[in-house]
């Protein structure tokens, strides 16, 4: 396995601020990736959130507009993706840290979305703002009810709260090739040293969507049946573990490469599978900002494996049906980020722009 760093090769439609700033990012091929993590699901600084979020739900959204266009039938983020299905088993330790349907029983069905990121609906596989990659999760609960995971290929958030991260696509949109310099992004990134220590170290091109692990960086509040309650934060880490294109690979990796090399492995039967994991935090930990990232050597619960089995059509009316949302919650899990909060009122207004 080869790790090499996201050339930016040319995407298709474009959103014109966010693709001239990173253009005019001269660090590198690391820089190219500058603003990708940025603009996450939701992100900012290395304090807390220890006010109410100022921005509203609909600000909020139209921020990812300004940073990446405005796209018929499109999400505000992670707009390129492939649905699959699947299954989810949960292990024998689960059900001892929280009370949750789907950690109780047997095999339960699954809906999966892998995505680049961005709000452009055909970016190349390729170019450097496709990363992070996503990975949305729907378990369907024997009540006929569900609930979500929405994670992405790294663990952590450049920032801590909702707000700066409306900052962050509003400086974004500002930052086209005309721009003064310092120009917004720049001047951003001065006064956020630990986003741009953070932005600096994505991840090369995976070999497959199945061959990255995915980390729910905010954190949630797993209680079980004696009342006992545990902070943690998700991971779900590949069976076969990450692994990523050689330099030869990346010189015949297409545009689409990621939907056409999971087609192939689902039609090969080619086993995929992930063991999924509560990170549990420890006292010292901070459980309201997602721009830490917890210690590796925090004690690691397997959930149980996700099994991805099928594609499913993938048709327009398929992707505007299905809605992922963070702060979509059994009993037994709770959040613990006012950021769940925030995205659970913002992914509403978004669902519904794309499918008017």
């Amino acid at each position: 396995m080869i790790k090499q760093l996201n050339p930016g090769a040319a995407s298709g439609r474009t959103a014109a601020p966010l693709i001239n700033v990173l253009m005019l990012i001269k660090h590198s091929l690391f820089i190219s990736s500058l603003f990708i993590i940025f603009i996450m699901e939701t992100l900012t600084t290395a304090n807390a959130q220890d006010t109410p979020t100022k921005a509203s739900s609909q600000q909020m959204v139209d921020a990812l507009h300004a940073a990446f266009g405005k796209h018929p039938n499109a999400r505000a983020v992670h707009a390129k993706g492939i649905i699959l299905e699947g299954d989810f088993k949960p292990s024998a330790e689960a059900k001892k840290l929280t009370i949750a349907a789907h950690f109780q029983h047997g095999t339960i069905p699954v809906t999966f979305r892998f995505s680049d990121f961005t709000g452009i609906p055909d970016i190349s596989d390729m170019n450097g703002g496709s990363n992070p990659r996503g990975l949305a999760i729907k378990f369907h609960l024997p009540d006929g009810s569900s609930t979500d995971i929405v994670s992405h290929s790294f663990n952590g958030f450049p920032t801590a709260n909702t707000d700066e991260f409306r900052e962050l696509l509003l400086a974004i949109s500002k930052s086209g090739p005309d721009a003064p310099h310092p120009n917004a992004v720049e001047q951003f990134l001065g006064t956020h040293p630990v986003a741009k220590t953070f932005l600096t170290t994505q991840k090369p091109p995976s070999v497959s969507y199945a061959t990255l692990s995915y980390y729910g960086v905010n954190a949630f509040k797993f209680t079980n049946a004696d009342g006992e309650s545990h902070f943690i934060r998700y991971q779900m880490i590949p069976e076969a573990g990450d692994e990523f294109l050689t330099a030869d690979q990346l010189k015949t990796a297409g545009p689409d490469y990621l939907s056409m090399e999971i087609k192939k492995r689902v039609a090969a039967h080619t086993p995929i599978r992930f063991n999924f994991y509560a990170q549990v935090a420890e006292d010292s930990d901070t459980i309201d900002n997602p721009s830490i990232a917890w210690p590796d050597s925090r004690k690691m619960v397997l959930l149980g494996v996700l099994t991805i089995k099928s594609i499913t059509p993938n048709t327009l009316a398929e992707d505007h049906a299905l809605t992922f949302n963070p702060g979509n919650l059994p009993d037994g899990i709770e959040p613990a980020d006012p950021m769940v909060i925030d995205r659970k009122k913002m992914y509403p207004i978004s669902v519904a722009e794309r499918n008017n």
